[in-house]
């Protein structure tokens, strides 16, 4: 009978992650209403859904937002979002997104050709890619001039503010996601290409759970895991009780430099990206670079104090994109605030400190400085695999591999690793939307 039979697809890989088991995923209970509530919004329940439903209350906001942005009213057209977003989804050469994105842009009406490459799309499309470029890699780079070049009176194509605000939040958002997707190791959907095939998975690919350890000095591993989390549970308890000694500003200053301009290396160069990306990318050499190399002349740190989310950032979304402004700012805070008392196999622990630390890092790695922080925090609290991990995920997303997933926290559950993503992902998110409303601010004066 086998000559006769026929040969049926199948996955290349199991679950929607290659770095989590799907088994550990089930086991940390994903929530039934918010898988729901993504099914009837959705018509389906994707990887990025299946993975963010360990933590369901900051799906349920990210959910709202995404749906906002992509489906509800606002000045671009539905198949223009899908394209603006496959645009930047295409900068960190994610093909996860490229392809989701492409399918809501066909069915919201789109042309094919446009699909093929961006000289088929609309100029007034194309006059974005300065813009997504620079949001995706150096934000900090953006100036009043970029806004001007599209919306004063004499551009050609011209871009209302209401229209740009729109496309910078589809493309910060797209970005940021990238990281999530790339953070999170997830497989193609299955009907994504490579979602199903004919290959069978290679053993030697599969990456190996540091739950399983395979060689013998797995049990040593697990011992080594369980020491670095006492002795962060340590860290954290005397960064508290240190909170107390002053520090002067000249000191803080100090530190904050000495944690931007620290060198992590992140670069694993992967092979060339597929083509469905790379014909959507103008400039596909155009990077990250670190804020100030060692040496160099930094460009100007943006004080918090300066200009914020808070303050300013807010109230400007909220004004030219209404109920957005309020979408984001439930998100940053549902993050910034989500905690379950818990740390590895610690119950009742105060995870503040670890926090914030983390956010701080990633807008620290984009220039940005808070006034009222002590950086030392950071060097304390982040060990140099985490470090290595967040900044590959934050600033080179398309480089993060299994190797660089499991060689931080290697005691911590998965849903505790995804939680960092989320803070990573939301504070680069903030910090490339700063840099841009900044830009807007200034050209409105």
């Amino acid at each position: 009978m086998s000559e006769h039979g026929v040969e049926v697809p199948r996955a290349l890989a199991s679950g929607p992650s290659a770095f989590i088991p799907a088994k550990e995923m089930l086991k940390e209970g994903p929530n039934q209403d918010v898988l729901i509530e993504s099914f009837l919004s959705l018509g389906r329940v994707d990887h990025v859904t299946m993975v963010m439903a360990l933590h369901p209350a900051y799906l349920s906001c990210f959910l709202r937002t995404q749906h906002a942005l992509l489906e509800l009213d606002g000045p671009l057209p539905r198949h223009w979002r899908h394209y603006i977003a496959l645009m930047a989804a295409a900068r960190h050469h994610c093909s996860y997104l490229v392809q989701q994105h492409s399918t809501g842009f066909l069915e919201a009406g789109g042309e094919e050709s446009w699909l093929s490459g961006l000289e088929h799309a609309p100029t007034k499309l194309h006059s974005l890619q300065t813009l997504n470029k620079l949001l995706a890699h150096r934000p900090w780079l953006i100036t009043q001039q970029h806004i001007q070049e599209l919306v004063c009176p004499g551009a050609d194509p011209r871009w209302s503010l209401a229209e740009l605000i729109h496309a910078v939040v589809l493309m910060a958002h797209a970005h940021s996601l990238s990281s999530f997707v790339w953070g999170c190791g997830l497989n193609p959907e299955p009907d994504h290409i490579g979602g199903y095939t004919f290959q069978p998975p290679s053993p030697s690919h599969l990456p190996r759970s540091p739950h399983s350890p395979a060689h013998e000095d797995g049990r040593q591993e697990l011992v080594d895991g369980a020491m670095e989390v006492e002795v962060l549970m340590k860290r954290m308890v005397e960064l508290q009780q240190q909170q107390e000694e002053e520090c002067t500003q000249e000191e803080m200053v100090t530190r904050f430099e000495r944690e931007r301009s620290e060198s992590i290396p992140t670069a694993v160069v992967r092979g060339a990206p597929p083509d469905l990306v790379l014909c959507l990318v103008e400039e596909p050499e155009f990077r990250y670079e670190d804020f100030a190399p060692r040496g160099e002349q930094a460009p100007p740190t943006m004080r918090a104090q300066d200009y914020s989310w808070e303050d300013h950032g807010f109230s400007l979304v909220n004004r030219l994109l209404p109920d957005m402004g309020q979408l984001l700012d439930e998100k940053f805070q549902v993050v910034s605030n989500l905690t379950y008392h818990r740390m590895a196999m610690h119950e009742g622990v105060d995870t503040h400190t670890l926090r914030k630390a983390l956010w701080n890092y990633i807008h620290c790695l984009y220039g940005i400085r808070y006034d009222d922080y002590d950086y030392g925090s950071v060097n304390v609290l982040l060990e140099r695999s985490l470090k290595v991990y967040v900044k590959t995920m934050a600033c080179h997303p398309e480089q993060t591999t299994a190797r660089v997933y499991h060689a931080f926290w290697r005691h911590f559950r998965h849903s505790e690793k995804v939680h960092a993503n989320l803070i990573v992902m939301e504070a680069r998110l903030q910090a490339a939307l700063l840099y841009t409303l900044r830009a807007i601010t200034h050209y409105m004066r």
